[in-house]
């Protein structure tokens, strides 16, 4: 369960910037696209949040294809999660605003149609938390005292696992599409204090950092690692090494 819910809340604060890169060109992994506010300080357009609908809509010209089939593949695996969990444990009426509403290609109105879908990738993830922990699972009361059935079944085992299964998918997808998963990337620029090799390390779990493999004999102004083999730029020592550099983020 905790494993689930771990993948579906990385989808909810990673799914603003998946769709903000289907509108930007494609880009290396380098210089890490996460320093822009830092580098363009002032620059409102690079607030994610404010930029990108949460909703994934029709591009007409996508800059980035990859990231849009990626939104696309990731929206199909968790709004058919979500129809799959409702149909095994909602007992909830129709109306009732924690159900979820599948999609019905025969209604007229198109919002209908396309069931609690309409919300998007958030509202989705959100439902299949509250299935996964069983939520709403205990009887209610009534105006008159009495006990009503709950809107919804515990989860069997097998859904669970199913649940699992696929939000790690989606996650994986996410983070694969914006450079954000567990990846070590050699980088085409020698250290400019030794000439040697730098590395770019990204993981889903933390910000990137750079190592550089002259260790002890490089004089770059950023401590050793634990082994002391290497320097190495943590998140907020980047802004420096890409000046050093003399890169641009492009963005």
């Amino acid at each position: 369960m905790h494993e689930t819910v771990r993948a579906l809340r990385t989808l909810r604060g990673q799914w603003a910037a998946l769709l903000l890169t289907i509108e930007t060109p494609p880009a290396d992994h380098w210089p890490p696209r996460q320093l822009a506010h830092t580098i363009r300080e002032g620059d409102d357009e690079l607030l994610v949040e404010d930029r990108a609908p949460l909703v994934l809509r029709e591009h007409p010209a996508p800059l980035n294809l990859g990231a849009l089939d990626t939104g696309r593949a990731v929206e199909r695996l968790i709004f058919d999660l979500a129809d799959t969990l409702a149909a095994a444990v909602q007992r909830t009426e129709q109306g009732d605003p924690r159900a979820w509403e599948c999609a019905d290609p025969s209604a007229p109105d198109s919002r209908r149609a396309a069931g609690s879908r309409a919300h998007g990738l958030h509202w989705a993830c959100v439902w299949i938390e509250g299935r996964v922990q069983d939520e709403d699972t205990a009887p209610e009361h009534e105006l008159d005292g009495a006990l009503a059935a709950p809107p919804f079944e515990v989860l069997p085992l097998y859904l669970l696992h199913e649940a699992r299964r696929t939000a790690r998918i989606a996650e994986a997808r996410v983070l694969r599409a914006l450079g954000l998963d567990r990846r070590e990337t050699p980088l085409p620029e020698p250290c400019p204090w030794c000439a040697g090799e730098l590395t770019l390390h990204s993981a889903p779990d933390g910000p990137p950092s750079v190592t550089c493999s002259g260790g002890r004999g490089c004089s770059a102004p950023v401590p050793l690692d634990g082994w002391e083999r290497a320097r190495v730029w943590e998140w907020d020592d980047l802004p420096e090494l890409i000046a050093a550099l003399g890169l641009d983020l492009g963005i």
